[in-house]
């Protein structure tokens, strides 16, 4: 029986690079995006923070004093994003898998507080106009640039399966790549459906938005008999 053949748009760490190599998976890993963190003023922070990816936390942390944010109350989208603030200091007081979750919390339940959304330049609208409607006073500072880094596969290689991390990662890829047969594995809804509109049907959706799960979900789904276990240590 052949390898299985996977292609990852962004580069793995060597704990989830190693569960593809024990599972006798052939890997290659190529970065679609890359991010570029900007410099700005600390000054105009309200008394709540969000942040929407882990890409915000550590731009944050390259900032002269940003330590004095740590007593703030933040929100933020994902658990690897929550464990990030977590690991430096910060008090999550809620965190949601997706913008939209998040957004209707604060929304309802969070209304009267003010904001300081900590977000990228391609960030969608989802928590913005749903704070706008709502009348919630926030402001947004943009503290990284998310970039294409469009690269063209070798016609020679095949994949069985492609790993996608972000919308922004499935528009690189295509620009100068196609999906012809190949399983995509999409580490949430936002990412699935930049792919549908592309009129790419067979997609596999992590159950939660992690690289894990969406590691989890290749392993399954080409049925491997080889254990998971080593995904808890990532």
């Amino acid at each position: 029986m052949s390898q299985t053949s996977i292609l990852s748009t962004k580069t793995l760490s060597e704990e989830q690079r190693q569960v593809f190599l024990d599972a006798n998976f052939d890997l290659l890993e190529q970065d679609f995006i890359e991010i570029k963190n900007n410099l700005f003023e600390l000054n105009k922070i309200n008394n709540n923070l969000i942040f929407s990816s882990q890409n915000a936390v550590l731009s944050l942390m390259e900032q002269t004093g940003w330590e004095v944010l740590k007593t703030k109350p933040v929100f933020c989208v994902g658990i690897k994003t929550k464990e990030l603030l977590e690991a430096n200091g910060f008090t999550v007081d809620v965190y949601l898998d997706y913008a939209s979750e998040l957004a209707e919390i604060i929304t309802l339940i969070y209304n009267k507080e003010s904001y300081t959304f900590l977000s990228g330049n391609l960030r969608k609208e989802t928590l913005p106009e749903a704070l706008k409607s709502a009348g919630i006073t926030f402001n947004e500072i943009e503290v990284y640039e998310t970039k294409l880094a469009p690269f063209k596969i070798s016609d020679q290689e095949n994949f069985d399966g492609i790993l996608f991390f972000s919308p922004s990662a499935v528009e690189s890829y295509l620009t100068n790549n196609k999906i012809k047969n190949e399983v995509c594995f999409c580490v949430g809804n936002t990412t699935a459906k930049s792919l549908e509109l592309n009129k790419v049907k067979n997609i596999v959706i992590a159950e939660i938005p992690t690289i894990e799960d969406v590691i989890i979900e290749v392993i399954a789904y080409y049925n491997t008999e080889e254990s998971t276990e080593p995904l808890d240590k990532i």
